[in-house]
C-alpha cells in the first residue's frame, strides 16, 4: 500500500477534488476537516479518514500529521492568521518526519504586493522553503470559483460586479488544481524545490466573462466594472476587513498586468487540458 497522504481544507474546492484523484489513484487518504457533517460523510463513505482538526490549534495539527508521508497545506484566504498556521504544520511536520508539503499560495505572492494576504502568502513561502522540507509551491491565478461568490447578483440582477476593470486572466477551476495536487502527491520527488504557476484554458477579460454567462444562460448579462473603493464597501457586507483588503490589492495587481500571462503546467502535470470558463459555467448552471 502507498504512503498516506493529508488533504487539509478538505471539503474545499482544491482539497476535494485532489481527494478524488488520490482515491483513483489508489493512494490512502486522510482528511483534514473543521466539523462532521454531510460533506466529510460523503468523504468517509469513500474510504477516507477524516480527522477533525484546525490549523490555528497546533496539537490538532500535529495529531492529523501523525504518520502521514506527505501533506497538502491549504490556508483560507477570508481570515488572518495564515503566518502562525504556517508555523505550526512546519513545526508539526518535523516531528512527524513527513517528507513532502504541497503548499498552496497564489498568483500575486510576492513580497512588494498591495495586499496582506498575498504577501503573507509571500512569507509562508519562504518559512517552507526555510524548514528543510522538501516543498512544492502552487501558484494559481483567480480561481472559476470567484464566480460563485457573485452569483446571487449574476441570478437576480443579470449583472457581473468587478473591481478588474478591462484587465485579463485566466481563470482555473478547483477540479484542475485539485488534479494537479494529487499529481504532486503522488509523485512528489518530481516536483520538489518547484513552484508552479497555474493558469486555466485562456485569459479572458471580465466582458467576456459576462458574454459568456449570457450565451450560457440564454439572458443577457452585463459586466459593470467598479472603482476599487466603493467595491471594496459593497464586500464589507459580507467579508471579513482582511479578506476586503485583500481584494483591494489583487485588483491593483490586476489592472496593472501583474495577474496576466499563460502556460501549460496544468495539462503536462495532469496529461488534461485545463476547463474552460464555459466548462465551469455549464457545470454550475444552476447557482447562476
Amino acid at each position: 500500500m502507498k504512503n498516506q497522504v493529508l488533504i487539509t481544507g478538505a471539503t474545499g474546492a482544491t482539497g476535494k477534488n485532489s481527494i478524488a484523484k488520490l482515491i483513483a489513484l489508489n493512494i490512502p487518504v486522510r482528511a483534514m476537516v473543521h466539523q462532521i457533517d454531510e460533506r466529510s460523510n460523503a468523504l468517509a463513505a469513500q474510504g477516507v479518514e477524516v480527522v477533525v482538526g484546525d490549523l490555528s490549534d497546533f496539537n490538532s495539527v500535529s495529531a492529523a500529521l501523525k504518520g502521514i508521508s506527505a501533506a497538502y497545506f491549504v490556508y483560507p484566504i477570508q481570515v488572518p492568521g495564515l503566518i502562525e498556521a504556517t508555523a505550526y504544520f512546519i513545526q508539526a511536520a518535523l516531528e512527524q518526519n513527513v517528507g513532502h508539503i504541497v503548499n498552496m499560495s497564489q498568483r500575486t505572492a510576492r513580497r512588494e504586493s498591495p495586499s496582506h494576504g498575498a504577501q503573507n502568502h509571500w512569507i509562508a513561502e519562504r518559512l517552507l522553503d526555510l524548514s528543510g522540507i522538501p516543498v512544492t509551491h502552487l501558484r494559481p491565478t483567480l480561481f472559476a470559483e470567484w464566480l460563485s461568490y457573485f452569483s446571487a447578483e449574476i441570478k437576480g440582477n443579470n449583472r457581473l460586479l468587478s473591481p478588474f476593470g478591462n484587465a485579463s486572466y485566466a481563470p482555473v477551476a478547483g477540479e484542475d488544481t485539485g488534479r494537479v495536487i494529487a499529481a504532486v502527491l503522488a509523485n512528489p520527488d518530481q516536483f520538489a524545490g518547484q513552484t508552479l504557476e497555474l493558469y486555466g484554458a485562456e485569459e479572458m477579460t471580465q466582458f467576456q466573462v459576462a458574454q459568456i454567462l449570457s450565451e450560457e444562460l440564454g439572458r443577457k448579462i452585463d459586466y459593470i466594472p467598479m472603482e476599487i473603493e466603493p467595491f471594496g464597501e459593497m464586500l464589507k457586507q459580507y467579508f471579513t476587513p482582511y479578506f476586503v483588503q485583500h481584494i483591494d490589492g489583487v485588483a491593483q495587481d490586476f489592472r496593472s498586468g501583474i495577474s496576466g500571462g499563460m502556460n501549460d503546467n496544468v495539462e503536462k502535470i495532469t496529461g488534461q487540458k485545463p476547463l474552460t470558463i464555459r466548462d465551469y459555467i455549464q457545470s454550475h448552471i444552476q447557482i447562476f
